[in-house]
């Protein structure tokens, strides 16, 4: 009898490797005498399997380990790099902040360095967020630095300058770093659906699944790219399977949002009530990485401009960002107070960032403001930008 090979993925691969890393840690890790170097290896396969596994919960749990490690063997500089990474991750800011600083060498190190550059960014100094990855990378050339700086470029309408950071990015890449080559790839495919560049787009996404083969994540991207090409069918299937194996909310919301599309409101409603159930209770344990899918949830999915605009200034008080100021000004607008949208929108758009998406949405403020020659100037900048077009853009 001949039994079949069966093909193990390189998500699944690496994933098992941290399972059994746990595993094998979990029973010591805590163990008196707590030794520094198995807690923080310990600590650190926990938040690597959550980023793996995209379930964002499982941070709370992680986040104690975390807190108990500290309080017994003290602010060790990677136990509260680790707690930094961790609160930036679910868009705590403050926290992140204030994880670095019990370990004021960190200030000095390029990982708490390049942190606080992306606080800068998040919270609209953009400048400054440049300025401090230049310098950085001038120092040493690290491909997650690039990566950073081209991601900065990219917002800001530096298209072929961010490509070519994401190459650099890739070039500073070893054979052994293929997870991180396979999310350069994505980006750049992103870069590429941006600017309407579909077929590119696709090509980087299949050379990352090829690179790292088997992640959810790289999957779902593809799924974005089928559904804006109009092939709901495929992205519908796609979605369904990376579904079991992470629920998502925001892939959940897609999923509703594809079945209202095709005039199936039944199963939409199956999915959105699923998504707004994850985020709001998210939100209850007092997490606030899903305010901007709340934002929009209401702003699109179930129409509530009372919850809508509740949830973008609570977003925007956290991140005063291009991003946030721009769902915060559509929050206005769908609740009918066109001064506030207008302003908002101004202020975003007085950041430079280039986004066909927040251009679009300016062009409809001001039309309902009156500001007709503003509201065409936007709608040609959205169609030069030639943006994604797709059926779920983010507010």
């Amino acid at each position: 009898m001949v039994t079949a090979s069966v093909h193990v993925t390189d998500y699944h691969a690496e994933l098992e490797r941290v399972e059994n890393d746990i595993a094998e840690l979990a029973p010591i890790a805590f163990a008196f005498p707590l030794k520094s170097e198995t807690v923080t290896k310990y600590l650190y396969r926990l938040y690597q399997r959550v980023s793996l596994n995209g379930r964002l919960d499982e941070l709370r749990s992680v986040e104690s380990a975390i807190d108990r490690a500290i309080d017994q063997l003290g602010p060790a500089e990677d136990l509260c790099l680790l707690k930094a990474n961790l609160n930036f991750k679910l868009h705590r800011l403050a926290e992140t902040q204030r994880a670095l600083q019990m370990a004021p060498a960190l200030s000095n190190r390029a990982e708490g360095r390049s942190l606080l550059a992306d606080i800068d960014f998040q919270t609209g100094r953009y400048s400054e967020a440049k300025k401090a990855l230049e310098s950085l990378i001038e120092e040493d050339r690290t491909w997650d630095n690039l990566a950073r700086l081209a991601h900065m470029q990219l917002k800001m309408g530096g298209f072929e300058a961010a490509d070519r950071l994401y190459l650099e990015a890739e070039e500073e890449l070893t054979a052994k770093q293929m997870r991180s080559y396979a999310w350069v790839e994505l980006q750049r495919g992103l870069s590429n659906a941006m600017c309407g560049q579909n077929e590119q787009a696709l090509e980087h996404f299949l050379r990352a699944d090829r690179a790292y083969s088997g992640f959810w994540l790289i999957r779902e991207h593809i799924g974005d790219l089928r559904g804006a090409q109009g092939d709901e069918q495929a992205a519908l299937a796609i979605y369904d399977d990376v579904l079991r194996r992470v629920r998502k909310p925001e892939l959940l919301q897609k999923m509703g949002e594809l079945y209202q599309k095709r005039g199936e409101p039944a199963k939409a409603d199956c999915f959105f009530d699923e998504a707004l159930a994850i985020y709001l209770k998210s939100a209850e344990f007092g997490e606030v990485h899903y305010y901007h899918h709340l934002v929009e949830f209401y702003a699109t999915a179930r129409l509530n401009p009372g919850e809508c605009l509740k949830w973008a200034a609570m977003d925007l008080a956290l991140r005063d960002n291009f991003a946030t100021q721009s769902a915060l000004a559509w929050a206005f607008y769908v609740t009918g107070h066109p001064p506030e949208a207008v302003d908002k929108i101004t202020q975003a758009l007085d950041s430079g960032v280039q986004d066909a998406g927040i251009f679009t949405k300016a062009a409809l403020i001001y039309q309902a403001a009156g500001l007709h020659d503003r509201s065409h100037a936007c709608e040609h900048k959205a169609a030069a930008l030639n943006g994604v077009g797709g059926f779920h853009v983010h507010i």
